[in-house]
């Protein structure tokens, strides 16, 4: 495969590298990609900018020198009336299987600033989400309200401090303009920082094009981006497809260890960097349900947790499906070489689950039966009604502490207002209990133990009741609840120290309440 050099995608030579007053250096590599996975757009005017709140660190790890502008200057940059001069603001095209069917999409509502090259030389995407009407709107007013975009906010910088790979929120803006949804809402933008916005449903876009010489062309470009091992050297499209199963593994993974319920993995939502994206009707468990859903649009069950890893592998099927023209010319054999990658999924994510699942119990070393044990445990949770953050925190604790099994309380890890437990399912529960102690005292090396589950384990997630009131707050003007989640989410691994009104604690008063749980969209 012959590789593209940096300069066989930079769009504007003369910008390349130019730093400008505000920290900004943009160089917007999709430019020089065919016109079909592309169009010019800029952000609709709105009537009346003003800042809700802005990322101060991102901002300084990004290089940019914007808290030098008033509020209502950076208001104008966060909704789109101004942008650096060296910006070429565009509207990326893609397709996308939602809840299974194949559509044509693109971007409806968002448009991509540019790319910011930071001063570690890490090449980023800016993108105005909820900035109005483009090309591929079809019938939508291309607008967000307040709240979805508050979410994306707290929920993506929350999953970057839980160590999830995520895009990132630098800004959201209120556009002092109504959204009219269910019923008139605040209308808001948010200014999201990708690796890229490049998803499978790009590859799938590319794929439908009567160009041919589309197709290669992303893919070339998507490994330039996204560089992969050599997988398969001598096969772009197989190496492309090999990395992108693997990222997608291993971030499917990381919502199971923290207990992240994404909602609409459709493939236009999933990316080609390994990034978690678009955080609509997401939530986290708090009860342990394999079978957890939130979304309002899931009826079936689709997006539930424990389907993830499922629809994972049928996404990386259709990503496989759009590559079989450019794997090799010959379809039967490009048939067979994407079935060879695609059957290794199962493997590789049963390992990287049972790591990852290890870590969280402390356990350094493998030992032939631990799939079992795990599974036993995750059975009693799910017996007991245990909550699945509070539960893997404890047994943090209690490897720290040297607690023993006679010291356990249960009770601790579930809420006051569920049924009491049967003695069956407490005695089980508990004979698991000291099989996972017995197990933990035959690691040789105890500091690493803590260590893992200290990394794996965090003590605070973004509860979703905690979310839903800091939201609410947020929408009526007052955002001091909305700063204090934050504050509180920034470094979830590390003990809270001192009063805080949120579920931050691990006793059975700070559990959540029980509620059913519902998330919507926000389109």
């Amino acid at each position: 495969m012959s590789t593209f050099t940096q300069t066989g995608f930079h769009s504007s030579s003369h910008s390349r590298g130019v730093v400008d007053e505000l920290g900004w250096r943009i160089d917007t590599s999709y430019l020089a990609l065919p016109d079909a996975l592309w169009t010019r757009a800029v952000p609709e005017p709105v009537a009346s900018p003003s800042e809700v709140i802005w990322n101060v660190s991102l901002a300084q790890q990004l290089g940019l020198n914007m808290d030098r502008l008033a509020p209502d200057q950076r208001a104008a940059f966060a909704v789109g009336h101004h942008w650096p001069t060296a910006a070429t603001p565009l509207a990326q095209a893609y397709a996308g299987h939602q809840f299974g069917h194949l559509a044509v999409l693109g971007d409806g509502r968002a448009v991509l600033m540019g790319e910011h090259l930071t001063p570690e030389g890490q090449r980023v995407d800016v993108q105005w989400k909820g900035s109005g009407r483009t090309r591929y709107s079809r019938r939508g007013d291309g607008r967000a309200a307040l709240g979805p975009m508050l979410r994306e906010y707290v929920i993506s910088e929350a999953m970057h401090a839980l160590g999830v790979p995520t895009s990132r929120s630098l800004c959201v803006a209120l556009t002092g303009e109504p959204v009219l949804r269910e019923r008139a809402l605040p209308g808001a933008v948010l200014t999201r920082v990708a690796a890229s916005h490049l998803r499978v449903g790009t590859v799938q876009w590319a794929a439908m094009q009567n160009d041919a010489t589309v197709l290669p062309r992303l893919i070339e470009y998507a490994l330039w981006r996204h560089p992969a091992p050599d997988l398969a050297a001598d096969n772009a499209a197989l190496q492309l497809l090999q990395s992108v199963m693997q990222r997608q593994i291993e971030l499917v993974v990381h919502w199971a260890r923290v207990g992240f319920v994404h909602g609409v993995m459709n493939t236009d939502n999933m990316t080609l960097s390994g990034e978690t994206l678009d955080y609509g009707p997401c939530a986290f468990i708090d009860i342990y349900n394999p079978k957890a859903v939130f979304s309002s649009i899931d009826t079936q069950g689709r997006y539930a947790f424990d389907q993830q890893a499922g629809i994972a592998q049928w996404n990386i099927a259709r990503l496989a499906e759009a590559l079989i023209p450019a794997i090799h010319a010959d379809q039967e054999l490009a048939v067979q070489q994407a079935v060879a990658v695609l059957e290794a999924f199962p493997s590789l994510y049963r390992q990287a689950w049972l790591n990852m699942m290890r870590g969280k119990l402390g356990w350094v070393h493998d030992h032939e039966d631990d799939e079992q044990l795990i599974q036993e445990g995750m059975s009693c949770f799910e017996a007991l009604q245990l909550d699945y953050t509070a539960t893997f925190a404890h047994l943090r604790l209690a490897v720290n502490r040297g607690l023993m099994a006679t010291d356990w309380q249960w009770s601790r890890m579930r809420n006051a207002a569920l049924p009491a437990i049967e003695s069956p399912a407490l005695e089980r529960a508990h004979a698991w209990l000291q099989a996972w102690q017995s197990r933990c005292m035959h690691e040789a090396q105890p500091d690493q133990a803590k260590a893992l589950m200290a990394s794996s384990n965090p003590w605070r997630i973004p509860r979703n009741h905690a979310v839903e009131a800091a939201l609410a707050q947020a929408q009526e003007g007052q955002l001091q609840a909305l700063h204090d989640l934050l504050d509180a989410l920034q470094k979830p691994y590390e003990p809270w120290h001192g009063f805080d009104p949120l579920p931050l604690e691990l006793d059975a008063t700070a559990l959540p309440p029980l509620m059913a749980y519902q998330t919507f969209c926000g389109t």
